[in-house]
């Protein structure tokens, strides 16, 4: 039986993923965010019982020598994994033994200004960071972050790494109905957002039972938000199959135009087209005048 590792299971972002948990006895982050899945707790700065980096790397390879590969080894907690000291010292010893999986972390960006992490989450394949607002009010509401953690540090750390990272930099934008799902809120990150520059931007809403009693926007929402980033490949992650959707019709000039704006994943066109327009989707797909391109093990289809 595992301490550390749990899975793998199957994510609609980023494939069959093997987890990693940091702090699997108690939840240790610097958030305690509305829509956690995790309990409320007091937000804290360090992990209390950290895990030896040696003895989780042979958790992994134990896993890797009885079954095939993960698209991904994620490394998580019970709460934010770069309040985990031994970062740099594990991810090193993580892709020595990886294989052909990647590595992939996912962080709320609250230490993404200190030296030490962001050495660290340079050498992770993937790197997703939170946005779920811009502005310090809408922040502190979502997020109810630690004492002292500015949202604008916080993005300009993100502008900054995001120059020095080769690799795929993933946000995650989390909408809950009536505390960051306005207009202006959405705005400001859209904002922020284009000046980060990700790979691609995934735009959920909670999911699970949350910690605290707040609700879901429907997926109508998700997709009017998602249209608002314009130039940037956004995957829009739906709680159910998207049957409350409006389907929408585009001509040929039309779809390239929009395809040339934003780049949709197949789920997305399923759930937003009608059948005359998904069958044109194709059929320009075959004549080369769209392509796919893959973003963190997702497809999505854009513009020549």
């Amino acid at each position: 039986m595992y301490k550390y590792i749990f899975g793998p299971v199957l994510s609609r972002r980023f494939g069959l993923s093997l987890g990693i948990d940091l702090s699997p006895e108690k939840k240790s982050c610097n958030f305690d965010c509305l829509y956690c899945e995790l309990e409320k707790a007091k937000p804290t700065d360090k992990i209390e019982k950290e895990p030896n980096p040696d003895d989780i790397v042979e958790e992994v390879k134990d896993y890797l020598s009885k079954n095939k590969n993960p698209d991904v080894i994620t490394v998580t907690a019970n709460g934010e994994p770069t309040l985990y000291s031994k970062l740099g010292e594990l991810i090193d010893k993580l892709n020595q033994v990886k294989g052909t999986s990647k590595t992939l972390i996912l962080s709320n960006a609250s230490t993404i200004n200190d030296v030490k992490v962001r050495q660290a989450l340079k050498k992770f394949d993937i790197v997703k960071l939170s946005l779920d607002a811009a502005d310090q009010k809408t922040f502190e509401k979502v997020d109810r972050p630690l004492k002292g953690i500015k949202i604008e540090d916080i993005i300009n750390g993100m502008i900054s790494f995001r120059k020095e990272y080769q690799g795929t930099l993933v946000l995650e934008v989390l909408v809950v109905k009536h505390v960051n799902d306005k207009k202006e809120v959405i705005e400001k990150i859209v904002e922020a957002a284009k000046k980060i520059n990700p790979d691609r931007i995934d735009i959920s809403t909670i999911d699970r039972p949350p910690a605290y009693r707040v609700f879901p926007v429907d997926n109508q929402t998700l997709y009017e938000i998602a249209s608002m980033f314009e130039g940037l490949n956004v995957n829009v992650a739906t709680r159910k199959e998207g049957g409350d959707v409006k389907k929408v019709h585009l001509d040929k000039d039309d779809i390239i135009r929009t395809f040339k704006n934003r780049a949709f994943t197949f789920k997305d066109i399923e759930t937003l087209f009608d059948q005359e327009t998904k069958e044109e989707v194709n059929l320009l797909l075959s004549e080369g005048k769209l392509k796919t391109i893959k973003v963190a093990n997702l497809e999505f289809i854009k513009s020549i």
